[in-house]
């Protein structure tokens, strides 16, 4: 015995939910949205909309921006405004705003008469020397460790991150005879540019940090090229050095900013005042200089890696954020 199929109702024809049997299925319950995580402060979202709980926090965030910045660049600006002042004025009064003017000539008169430029021209040429040889051997070393992986790779990587733990104080007269008398050469190379460029290309640091970065990249590309027939060398030109863009920029910042604020191996190596860098000139010239010339020269050595990395400070930023990613 069949039962008569039901008319379906006015619901079940706006909805279109009738079942076979002729009954009318239940629409499906809307699940509620799940509330937005907030962020989890001392202050709640109520306390927020309290104008004086508002006012507090800005005028709290506002004293701490001031502290910040008085203790970053309170010394430069006060370096700045010694560069310009008199002698007088800066043993004086050294927080009054220029007594007797402002002193532009103590930049031009420290720059001839403290050669502050030869300083400057040979800082420049030693950074960029270290910077040279240290990408050499980081790029080089990094990409044997990483890529190629010969069957000793772990050794020499436990090895590379064994010199780290080793102050730099006990190196020093290592590096120093070594410099002095090159095994197996017999070269003396102290006086020469190449005592700085080869002791600071040795950079165990940058090595590790160009190593890790290598090994978050794609192997599958390495292997097609190789089976496309490209050589360690094309490989490591072609491919691993343009898509390396990021950690380079990081590196190349970090060696120069410390080549560019070495002080005691250049004291040791260059003894000879015509190759001697800026920190090293404006020791030497403390005790013969007067005050304002030589707070003008070392405004000029500190404003200009200042300004240098004002300049590129997009590029610097943007490879610092692209150094842990790969993009496609």
């Amino acid at each position: 015995m069949t039962t008569a199929p039901v008319a379906p109702t006015t619901e079940a024809l706006v909805t279109g939910k009738l079942t076979e049997s002729g009954t009318i299925a239940q629409p499906p319950r809307r699940r509620k949205k799940a509330p937005e995580p907030q962020d989890r402060t001392n202050i709640s979202e109520l306390d927020r909309r309290s104008k004086r709980v508002r006012t507090s926090l800005w005028i709290l965030n506002a004293v701490l921006i001031i502290v910040l910045l008085v203790i970053s660049a309170g010394p430069l600006l006060w370096l700045g405004k010694a560069a310009l002042s008199t002698t007088q004025d800066i043993l004086r009064e050294p927080f009054a705003w220029w007594p007797s003017g402002i002193q532009w000539h103590n930049l031009v008169d420290a720059w001839f008469k403290i050669d502050i430029g030869r300083y400057l021209v040979n800082t420049v040429f030693l950074a960029v020397g270290v910077w040279f040889f240290g990408m050499l051997v980081a790029l080089t070393g990094a990409y044997g460790l990483s890529i190629l992986k010969p069957k000793y790779a772990k050794v020499i990587n436990g090895a590379v991150l064994a010199t780290l733990f080793i102050p730099g104080v006990v190196s020093l007269i290592a590096q120093y005879v070594t410099v002095l008398d090159m095994p197996l050469l017999h070269w003396n190379l102290i006086n020469t540019f190449w005592a700085v460029w080869l002791p600071g290309a040795a950079n165990a640091f940058n090595v590790l940090l160009v190593s890790r970065f290598f090994d978050s990249l794609p192997k599958d590309v390495f292997e097609a090229a190789k089976i496309d027939g490209a050589g360690p060398f094309q490989v490591f030109w072609r491919i691993v050095l343009p898509m390396s863009k990021p950690i380079i920029g990081v590196t190349s910042l970090i060696t120069i900013i410390g080549a560019w604020k070495e002080f005691l191996w250049p004291l040791l190596v260059l003894p000879k005042p015509d190759l001697q860098p800026l920190s090293v000139g404006l020791y030497k010239v403390t005790a013969s200089a007067e005050m304002s010339l030589l707070m003008a020269g070392m405004f000029i050595s500190v404003v200009l890696p200042i300004v240098l990395f004002l300049i590129f400070q997009k590029q610097f930023l943007k490879s610092a954020g692209q150094s842990g990613a790969i993009k496609g």
